[in-house]
């Protein structure tokens, strides 16, 4: 069973060890990522951005049993886990597919996902507009 959980950016890796160390070697991670490149100076430099930011899913068969996040609920690195996801299993599921679907062979999520979403407003990550919020007024070929 899936679960959500918000985690500490910095211990993310602290978090997921310590899980596998309560859980055992088949829990299962996915966190959605971007890569992306931005000029700093005169460099350029890869940078590799969390789409759900500190949220990330992670599943076991161990998950059914409600009582069983209490028992985990204060492991480091881990801020709280989502509620209602026995409920939202199927979301969670296609919405992890479908990124899936969405990503290259390095397992970032390409241009594609995001074109696949109805967004209005986006924001420039390079060039002269850096950090600038604007809105799409129409989608054309």
């Amino acid at each position: 069973m899936w679960v959500v959980a918000k985690v500490k950016t910095k211990e993310l890796s602290i978090f997921k060890k310590n899980l596998i160390e309560k859980l055992g070697k088949d829990t299962k991670f996915y966190h959605p990522k971007i890569e992306y490149h931005r000029y700093f100076g005169d460099k350029l430099k890869k940078i590799e951005k969390f789409v759900l930011e500190n949220y990330i899913f992670c599943y076991h068969e161990k998950f059914k049993k409600s009582n069983f996040i209490n028992k985990i609920r204060f492991l480091k690195g881990l801020e709280y886990f989502l509620n209602g996801y026995t409920q939202d299993q199927e979301e969670i599921i296609k919405f992890i597919e479908c990124c899936q679907t969405f990503e290259n062979k390095e397992g970032y999520l390409t241009q594609a996902f995001f074109n696949t979403m109805g967004i209005k407003k986006a924001k420039f990550i390079s060039g002269p507009f850096t950090n600038m919020i604007f809105e799409i007024l129409e989608k054309q070929k």
